[in-house]
C-alpha cells in the first residue's frame, strides 16, 4: 500500500517531496496540456521551493528517457508476445503508447528527479 511518507507516494502523485501535503503542480491532471509542466513556486504547507536553481529540471530529461524506454519495452512485450502481433503492429503500439503517455512521462520524470534531491521530513507534518 502506498501512503504518505513514502518516496513512491510523492513520485506517483506529484506531492511535495518534503511534506506530501499538496501537489507540486498547478493542475494535478497531467492531461491538462497547457498546464502539464506548470509547477508551483513553493509548497504552501512547508514552503519548500521546488525550483532549487534555474534549469533544475533539465536533469529530468535523462529520467524521462529511461521511463520512455520502460513504457516502450512494455508496449512491445504486451503487443508482440501476449497479443501475438506482427513486428509492424508492435512498432505502431509502441508509438501510440509513447504519444499517449507523453504528459505522464514528463511528470513522472520531474517527480523522480526532485525526489532524488529531497526527502520526506515527518517533522513538517502536523497531526
Amino acid at each position: 500500500m502506498i501512503r504518505k511518507g513514502m518516496k513512491l507516494y510523492s513520485i506517483l502523485f506529484g506531492a511535495c517531496p518534503k511534506c506530501h501535503q499538496e501537489s507540486m503542480y498547478v493542475n494535478p491532471n497531467p492531461y491538462a496540456l497547457s498546464e502539464t509542466l506548470k509547477i508551483n513556486d513553493e509548497c504552501s504547507h512547508c514552503h519548500t521551493r521546488y525550483r532549487m536553481e534555474p534549469s533544475f529540471f533539465y536533469g529530468s530529461m535523462y529520467v524521462s528517457y529511461a521511463i520512455g524506454i520502460a513504457f516502450a519495452v512494455t508496449a512491445f512485450v504486451v503487443s508482440y508476445n501476449i497479443f501475438d502481433s506482427s513486428l509492424i503492429t508492435a512498432f505502431i503500439a509502441i508509438i501510440i503508447t509513447l504519444i499517449a503517455l507523453i504528459p505522464v512521462i514528463m511528470r513522472l520524470s520531474r517527480n523522480i528527479w526532485i525526489n532524488l534531491f529531497m526527502k520526506y521530513d515527518k517533522n513538517l507534518v502536523k497531526n
